[in-house]
């Protein structure tokens, strides 16, 4: 398949012209020529040197990641970005990011995966930048006690061996949660403001804690790399259906 037929299509459902304004990444093919052909992709959450390096030993013409090298503009190309761009050109492996549009997209999502691991019915978006959304909110199926709701994350995300972190300061009995997964702490003003039981997403920050207190909300930290695999996972079960032969490279980071 062509490179560019392959990127249209992605381009096609995850529409990244939507969040143009307000995401600073690239989005869309960020290295490879304007025509090339793809037979193997290979899927991770970031590009980085361990990734791309695993892309190239597989044989892949194509990566595809959620965490590119492209934010807001490359001025020089030195350093770490050398060191990371450099080898998709000497390998003739193309790079194909895609970051705030995988995390909002109601069925490719990450906040979709997420909300489909909690079983979460009536869902409705979450998590406003602007005039789009990047989470989802909805009601779990069967009530969770934040304890229960902490073991199901940790038992099914990619925490590379970590575990969940989670502050019970809200109900006993978790009905309505809100998601916004990476790094999406400055979304919990929003949680409480909706009033849901409980707010999950990646990585917190010190003030998170205090907020969550104060609020009387339960925080669930799943990991930022953890709650982001699942976009790329979706995207690769695409490529599948296209009949391109993928590759899924897992690099957790614990973090």
């Amino acid at each position: 398949m062509d490179l560019s037929t392959v990127c249209e299509r992605y381009d096609e459902r995850l529409s990244p012209g939507d969040y143009a304004d307000v995401d600073a990444s690239a989005n869309g093919l960020q290295v490879g020529p304007d025509e090339a052909d793809v037979e193997t992709v290979a899927f991770a959450v970031d590009a980085a040197g361990a990734t791309i390096d695993a892309a190239l030993d597989r044989g892949a013409d194509l990566l595809v990641v959620h965490h590119g090298v492209s934010w807001g503009g490359i001025d020089r190309v030195t350093g770490l970005d050398y060191d990371r761009i450099a080898p998709l050109i000497e390998g003739d492996l193309a790079l194909y990011a895609m970051h705030l549009p995988l995390d909002g997209h109601d069925e490719l999502g990450n906040a979709a995966g997420v909300a489909d691991l909690l079983d979460l019915e009536a869902r409705e978006p979450f998590g406003e930048v602007g005039p789009v959304t990047i989470g989802q909110r909805g009601r779990a199926a069967d009530p969770f006690s934040p304890d229960e709701l902490a073991t199901l994350l940790e038992s099914e995300l990619d925490t590379g061996g970590e575990g969940v972190q989670y502050f019970d300061f809200g109900p006993g009995e978790i009905e309505d949660v809100a998601v916004v997964t990476g790094g999406g702490a400055d979304w919990l003003e929003e949680a409480v403001d909706a009033g849901v039981d409980a707010f999950v997403t990646g990585e917190g920050k010190q003030k998170v804690y205090h907020q969550a207190r104060d609020a009387g909300i339960n925080v669930f930290l799943g990991g930022h790399y953890a709650t982001e695999t699942f976009g790329v996972q979706q995207l690769q079960g695409l490529a599948d259906d296209w009949g391109l032969e993928t590759t899924y490279i897992d690099h957790p980071t614990g973090l």
